[in-house]
């Protein structure tokens, strides 16, 4: 879990980095910030310890719900690093932390070329284990099945952002594609954000090193999980998952797609935000130019 870092510590006081120096082993010198996502500050401890804290407390139940993930998640045989310490007795920090091992690797939206198909079969392979864990309660990890798209369908046409005849189109598409898989089908375990940024790869290869980052693991449909890559790298990433049914899995991750890039149609922009489907029209913009660079079946059967 490493890339560039910020300025050694930043938004540590001293005392603290003393006393986590002192905890884990490693010099005061050796515990750098390092850029994080959303929900929590991240800091390399030396160069085998990774923390993180949520930056709000908002956030504090997903990392609670990521320290009761990641064990079943590395059982099943998923590549993600070991959790070597959680501390919420709010002694050392005013909020829960936690310490896991550091993996040598860089976030995959940090990589300046493209990752090759072998990267997206690994990930077909990681979430095919991660999705044949038995259902189990996991504490803090719920069911999310989305919502029927087509009452969304509705109110765009309504509030004018499609026409009639769109809304039309939309919703005969959408039964179409609940006639190709079972929207209500049984759950599995899902990781909830597969995306560039939780993938770590090796720079100079972009082979898989480790699947980070679990607080939006949710039990669901399988084929939510593959909504927030865009659609190409679904398609590579499918090919690694295994037996399946033919075209079920593309026509489900396509149903979130539509559905997602609809329900973001009328947000407003938010600028600077890392993830690829920040824009609102980003999803719609990005399956339109998958189906225009004629894609094989079964994709090609799903329009």
């Amino acid at each position: 879990m490493t890339s560039p870092s910020e300025s050694p510590a930043a938004a540590l006081t001293v005392d603290v980095v003393a006393a986590l120096a002192d905890r884990y082993g490693v010099p005061a010198e050796a515990i750098r910030s390092v850029p994080g996502g959303v929900a929590n500050h991240a800091y390399a401890l030396g160069n085998h310890l990774f923390l993180r804290i949520p930056r709000t407390p908002a956030f504090e139940r997903d990392l609670r719900k990521e320290v009761a993930v990641i064990p079943i998640a590395r059982a099943a045989g998923v590549r993600t690093p070991a959790i070597v310490d959680f501390d919420d007795t709010q002694t050392l920090l005013a909020t829960p932390y936690l310490v896991c091992e550091q993996v040598h690797g860089t976030p995959l939206d940090a990589i300046p070329h493209q990752a090759d198909d072998a990267l997206w079969f690994e990930l077909g392979r990681e979430l095919a284990t991660l999705h044949r864990v038995p259902p189990t309660p996991i504490p803090g990890v719920e069911a999310d099945g989305g919502e029927d798209p087509r009452p969304e369908v509705d109110r765009l046409a309504r509030d004018g952002y499609i026409d009639p005849g769109t809304a039309s189109w939309l919703l005969t598409w959408f039964d179409r594609l609940a006639r190709r898989f079972d929207p209500d089908q049984p759950h599995v375990l899902l990781h909830g954000d597969i995306a560039a940024q939780n993938l770590l790869v090796n720079p100079r290869t972009t082979a898989l090193a480790a699947v980070i980052d679990w607080g939006d693991a949710a039990w669901g449909p399988p084929g939510m999980e593959f909504a927030k890559l865009p659609l190409d790298q679904v398609a590579a990433t499918l090919r690694g998952y295994g037996n399946r049914e033919y075209g079920v899995l593309e026509a489900a991750a396509l149903w979130y797609h539509l559905s997602w890039g609809l329900s973001g149609l009328a947000r407003p922009p938010r600028a600077g935000e890392r993830h690829w489907t920040a824009p609102p029209a980003s999803r719609l913009l990005g399956m339109l130019r998958f189906f225009a660079g004629s894609p094989p079946a079964p994709w090609s059967t799903l329009t």
